[in-house]
């Protein structure tokens, strides 16, 4: 019976009918779909800060109070005057604020992972560096709102860059760029860690002394000789003399290489790192 109905079958296919080749399964995305993918995880975490706009506190309120605090308290005492000490301070509180904004990157990346989401993301059928990649795209969100406000709160007590409208924009655009390598970084450590505190007390750990002996609130060559020698294997000392000189009418410089060139190298390094890590333990 069976002989009969495979032979019939096979009769009513005509000979000369072509057969569709079956396409080889590949587990490689292409470039377009990764960066969609991206894009639509970049979405999803600019919905979760909606939801949840206590995440935007650490963007909002804080650049607000250090700035005011740093001036009115240390500007006599550092600049000789408020006016004095504010060509000194913008630049470097820009960075102070930004960059260490850029460790909530690894704290929420941990949680993510604790609750299970992650591995939701896991089972389906997109670009795996999409789930980080997105992440870290939607935290730039937060770095232009910390920016932003650093500078509006600046001038308003009486800061005047000299370097004027693009001196500050490109000083913007170096800032967000280099803590959005640096975010890479903690990401790494979010994927790695073992819990959203350990992360967190671990960034901060290294980021306030980095941040703090840049020179972005004293000028480094008042400091100790062992503090500038470090000083000059510190990524954060580039960027802080880098925005200095563009806020402040010095133009472009080494440093603004160096914190450039940086960034590239941060990312080429831990980016393959962190997704690797990532596929490991998510």
């Amino acid at each position: 019976m069976s002989t009969i109905t495979a032979t019939a079958a096979e009769q009513s296919i005509p000979k000369h009918a072509a057969v569709a080749p079956i396409p080889e399964a590949s587990n490689r995305i292409p470039l377009t779909q990764t960066v969609a993918n991206s894009l639509s995880m970049a979405y999803r975490g600019l919905l979760k800060l909606k939801h949840n706009p206590e995440q935007l506190f650490d963007v909002t309120v804080q650049p607000i109070l250090f700035t005011a605090m740093f001036a009115f308290i240390f500007g006599g005492a550092i600049g000789g005057s408020v006016q004095d000490y504010l060509p000194i301070l913008i630049p470097g509180i820009l960075v102070q604020t930004v960059i260490i904004t850029s460790v909530a990157t690894g704290t929420q990346l941990r949680e993510d992972m604790d609750k299970g989401v992650f591995d939701r993301f896991k089972s389906l059928p997109i670009a795996r560096i999409s789930a980080l990649a997105g992440a870290l795209l939607a935290d730039m969100v937060r770095y232009v709102i910390a920016t932003v406000l650093t500078i509006i709160v600046g001038l308003c007590i009486g800061y005047r860059p000299e370097g004027g409208f693009l001196g500050v924009l490109v000083a913007s655009l170096v800032v967000v760029v280099c803590s959005f390598a640096v975010s890479w970084i903690w990401a790494l450590v979010g994927v790695t860690g073992k819990s959203a505190a350990g992360v967190q007390g671990i960034s901060m750990m290294i980021m306030f002394p980095l941040t703090f002996m840049s020179g972005a609130f004293a000028l480094v060559s008042t400091m100790p000789g062992w503090m500038q020698a470090i000083n000059h294997a510190n990524p954060v000392y580039y960027m802080v003399n880098a925005c200095r000189a563009l806020m402040n009418g010095a133009g472009y410089g080494s440093d603004l290489a160096y914190s450039l060139i940086g960034a590239v190298v941060v990312v080429a390094i831990f980016a393959p790192l962190t997704v690797k890590a990532y596929m490991r333990r998510a």
